[in-house]
């Protein structure tokens, strides 16, 4: 992608930027705790102990020097789950310590894809955070392309959300991570089941951020989590695959009905304001929601089954360049905390 365009983008996530940080603070309610969205992670090393939300592995910012570092950078990892070695890739990020404490993003492709598809064209590993993409399970013999759970192809028999409880096992045990900041985020298939995490483990995911997701009625019928869940849901109108206005036949609810849906769970009674930030993007915020879990939807007017911003491919249909998925799912979860 051209200079222009970029920076066209970065202009574009600065302005919902700049308006969730004008947010008020929910932090008075005890459920959910705002930050400074300039402020991304804690910039003086404290103790473990001196940290609400810290995980086991930052005992290591303890250890002596050559003890506890851990490179930066990507590696595969894998993990035990339900009789399954299930596969990921880790990324850490510049100035990576366990002296502090680290925000995390779960990522997890569509279906058909794989973890390194999704790295490469995502952006999100220059995100000041450990960033974690998961690989899902084929979901047959007859039809071996990987999936997650809650969709009609998904594997029979495959628990993703004890996968994932055992992937934040583990990567809490090995890394020094801020507990209370675990976002997720997906595309189609893995966007789907990103949805379906916060609807089911929503004591450990603090906010959600699906791109084109599918979000197949047939998976997770009854959805009651536990505090509201802030929402960042990003579409294309023209999505071909997981068409905008939904298909019935297929099971799939349309876009605004699907947020919606979610600004009624998080008691969401303020206006619906909606910006323009560029030609092809309109950005509605349901606002005046409890405990301060807004509800925000980008509509991407032309918009193709795509990632915003990718500059590899994504999936069918037109891409934008006006904004990146990747700062507006940053600049709108990232001020948010789970309650201590």
């Amino acid at each position: 992608m051209s200079g222009s365009p970029r920076i066209a983008a970065r202009a574009a996530a600065l302005v919902l930027l700049i308006g969730m940080s004008m947010a008020p603070s929910a932090s008075a309610t005890g459920s959910i705790d705002v930050l400074d969205p300039q402020d991304p992670r804690p910039q003086q090393p404290r103790a473990q102990g001196d940290i609400p939300g810290s995980s086991a592995g930052c005992a290591k910012g303890r250890r002596a020097p050559s003890e506890q570092e851990t490179a930066a950078g990507s590696q595969p990892g894998s993990v035990r789950s339900g009789g399954l070695e299930r596969t990921y890739i880790q990324h850490l990020p510049g100035g990576y310590s366990a002296q502090k404490t680290w925000p995390v993003v779960l990522v997890f492709h569509g279906r058909g894809s794989t973890a390194a598809e999704t790295q490469e064209f995502s952006g999100l590993d220059r995100l000041p955070a450990v960033v974690v993409y998961a690989d899902g399970v084929p979901g047959s013999l007859e039809d071996p392309r990987q999936a997650w759970e809650g969709a009609p192809y998904s594997a029979e028999g495959v628990d993703d959300l004890a996968f994932v409880d055992d992937l934040l096992d583990q990567l809490e045990g090995d890394l020094c991570l801020d507990t209370s900041r675990v976002y997720a985020t997906g595309k189609s298939n893995g966007a789907g089941f990103v949805g379906i995490l916060a609807c089911e483990r929503s004591q450990r995911i603090t906010g959600i951020a699906p791109v084109a997701g599918a979000f197949y009625a047939t998976g997770h019928r009854e959805c009651s989590p536990s505090r509201p869940v802030p929402v960042v849901e990003m579409h294309g109108t023209a999505d071909a695959t997981i068409p905008y206005d939904g298909d019935p036949a297929r099971g799939l609810p349309s876009i605004p009905g699907w947020t919606a849906a979610w600004a009624e769970r998080n008691g969401c009674r303020g206006a619906v304001t909606t910006s323009s930030p560029a030609a092809d993007i309109e950005i509605d915020r349901h606002r005046g929601c409890h405990r301060g879990a807004e509800v925000t939807h980008v509509r991407v007017q032309g918009g193709g089954h795509t990632w915003p911003g990718a500059d590899a491919y994504s999936g069918g249909g037109a891409t934008t360049h006006s904004v990146e998925a990747t700062d507006l799912l940053w600049n709108t979860l990232n001020h948010y905390r789970l309650p201590r």
